[in-house]
């Protein structure tokens, strides 16, 4: 593709000077960690009225579920706002550059239109790149800071072990960031086929959200499809189960099929909708 090094090159520049983009990358940490501030004083406040009434007396505690319980809900909070962020981000770039009449100069400079497309797409993962990255370090700086970690134990027996739970932290974190590249692409093609910024960004977030409600309606169709294992507003993740797991939860169940389609199943859709931006960009007037 013609010119994809120069179309990145003027991605980057841009993007490293966008507000939008450290918007995208700055908020979900912030979030993130402002729930585990407002957990933690909920918690603290909890503790406290039942110390005065006597209410928490005599009843079963489970060390450490607070905790690892708060981080990965957090962590899930955080993945959720970026993939929704993400996907007006990606919608938006496109789109935007075509209303402000700069792919007009990018076209001129001889960057075939795929190659700008490819470009976007890029700078959107490497966008999304940062953002996840930034997010699970204030997560876990906020979290430790705050909160003691260790095995989950009730009565003096060991519910879930340390390494355990890191294992299943990785692994839910892993599987819940595979769908992200099927939801730039959702946006991206939405991006390219619509008339102009805001219907980009209105029909991008508005499928995502509807995939979202109506996947719970598609029966077993929807372990196909790459929403389901996203984290999201109703969120069907991994990830979620994995909050329960972290909290000593052992009524969990686990289906290896469906951690194998989650690994598998979101990739030939981003193929597919990555293929269909690329044609449809070049019959598009711009």
């Amino acid at each position: 593709m013609d010119g994809f090094v120069t179309a990145l090159k003027a991605e980057v520049f841009v993007a490293l000077r966008s507000n939008g983009t450290r918007l995208v990358v700055v908020l979900p940490a912030l979030v993130s960690s402002l729930q585990l501030l407002l957990v933690s004083f909920r918690n603290a406040g909890e503790q406290a009225r039942e110390a005065l009434s006597g209410q928490g007396f005599g009843q079963t505690s489970v060390e450490g579920a607070d905790a690892w319980g708060a981080l990965v809900d957090a962590m899930s909070t955080g993945l959720t706002l970026i993939g929704l962020t993400l996907v007006a981000y990606a919608a938006w770039s496109f789109a935007g550059d075509r209303d402000s009449g700069a792919l007009r100069h990018l076209l001129i400079r001889r960057v075939s239109r795929r190659a700008l497309v490819a470009a976007k797409l890029v700078t959107a993962h490497i966008v999304g790149m940062l953002s996840v990255l930034l997010m699970l370090a204030m997560a876990a700086l906020v979290a430790h800071g705050l909160w003691d970690f260790g095995p989950v134990v009730e009565d003096g027996y060991e519910l879930i072990g340390t390494q355990e739970i890191y294992a299943e932290i990785r692994l839910g974190l892993t599987l819940a960031l595979i769908p992200l590249p099927a939801a730039i692409a959702l946006a991206t093609l939405v991006s390219v086929s619509t008339n102009n910024a805001t219907q980009a960004i209105t029909a991008a977030l508005g499928l995502t959200l509807a995939l979202n409600i109506f996947k719970g309606l598609m029966g077993d169709a929807s372990d196909y499809l790459y929403a389901s294992y996203q984290a999201s507003l109703l969120d069907e993740s991994y990830l979620s189960d994995v909050s329960r797991l972290v909290r000593g939860f052992s009524d969990v169940l686990i289906d290896p099929a469906t951690l194998q389609l989650n690994q598998w199943a979101p990739w030939p859709q981003m193929l597919v909708m990555v293929l269909a931006s690329l044609i449809i960009v070049q019959y598009r007037k711009l």
